[in-house]
């Protein structure tokens, strides 16, 4: 739980009346590498804090294809967000890469306790602004500008912890490239 807390102090420092009412509603659970914490199609409910392993936010094409848009490792936040949101059935899946550890809440009373406790509510805000709009508009330029090249190098830069976690072919469905067109570009290196 400690690293969940040192988590969200990143973004905002709560009080210990908000930490002892968020407590309240934080489960953990085991998630078994190749499980699902979430299916495409479903109403998610919660957010999870992954304490150990590491996790791939996914859809299926019309091919049947894995499409991986995000991983998720220790230390950060998992969740199927617009779908939260919105409390619609989610175009994207979440499984477990490893074996995995997570802290979870119910979204429904996350959302209360940031109308009642203002560092919540604060962090909740850093979190957004930080994650859905500096990060991800980033992430919308670097991919319909970079080329594919570009793209394996940001890869490697911005997460070198997860080149040797994952297998090619998982690497090659975030990046949008062929496991082919990896394996040359990395051969090129």
């Amino acid at each position: 739980m400690t690293a969940f807390w040192e988590f969200i102090n990143r973004y905002s420092a709560l009080s210990e009346e908000s930490k002892e009412e968020w407590s309240a509603s934080l489960k953990t659970s085991k998630i078994v590498k190749g499980s699902k914490m979430l299916e495409q199609n479903v109403i998610p409910k919660d957010i999870a804090f992954v304490s150990s392993g590491l996790l791939s936010y996914y859809y299926l094409n019309e091919k049947g294809e894995k499409i991986i848009k995000k991983f998720f490792p220790e230390n950060t936040l998992v969740a199927s967000t617009s779908a939260l949101l919105k409390q619609q059935p989610g175009f994207f899946a979440i499984e477990a890469l490893e074996d995995t550890e997570l802290v979870s809440y119910s979204f429904s009373d996350f959302r209360y306790l940031t109308t009642k406790y203002n560092d919540i509510a604060s962090f909740y805000i850093a979190y957004l602004e930080r994650h859905w709009v500096i990060e991800k508009e980033f992430d919308e330029i670097t991919l319909k500008s970079a080329t594919a090249k570009e793209r394996y190098l940001g890869f490697e830069r911005d997460y070198p912890r997860l080149i040797s976690r994952l297998k090619l072919h998982q690497i090659a469905s975030y990046l949008a490239v062929t496991p082919t067109q990896l394996s040359r570009i990395r051969a090129e290196l």
